[in-house]
């Protein structure tokens, strides 16, 4: 599902992950041909799709394109949690029209580099969390549920 469904379908919590998620560098995790787990630190970029530009190299590129799931996970402010916390899973796909290039790169908070890759993420579950002295608050969302 692109960003856009998932706001049309979730906006409160999707307007909570555009907050986190643009608030500082988030952090992907992706899984490698072994099967073991690969963080790196990210720029996500939000317009109808979420998007994230990235080295031609880069190994979570390379997971991505080998059908590899991801998690991105937003940072947070400090030990206690701060703002909240959001994250989202999906799959990637890697982008190769130049008018979805151009709209991702006028959406980013940076100018992104020729060289670069795209990838737009599919949102399949999100969740939050906020903590207060009290309960947490928590909201989940996942696609066709």
């Amino acid at each position: 599902m692109r960003w856009a469904d998932f706001a049309a379908n979730a906006p409160e919590l999707a307007a909570f992950g555009a907050e986190r998620l643009g608030s500082a560098v988030a952090y992907i995790a992706t899984v490698t041909v072994d099967g073991m787990p690969r963080v790196h630190p990210v720029t996500p970029i939000l317009g109808d799709e979420l998007y994230l530009f990235m080295e031609p190299n880069s190994p979570k590129g390379k997971d991505l394109q080998r059908g590899s799931a991801y998690s991105l996970h937003c940072g947070v402010a400090d030990s206690s949690g701060g703002q909240g916390e959001f994250y989202v899973r999906g799959h990637g796909r890697l982008v190769q029209d130049p008018a979805e290039r151009a709209a991702a790169a006028a959406a980013a908070s940076y100018s992104p580099a020729e060289r670069y890759i795209l990838f737009a993420l599919s949102v399949e579950f999100a969740f939050m969390n906020v903590y207060t002295e009290n309960d947490p608050i928590r909201r989940r969302w996942q696609a066709g549920a």
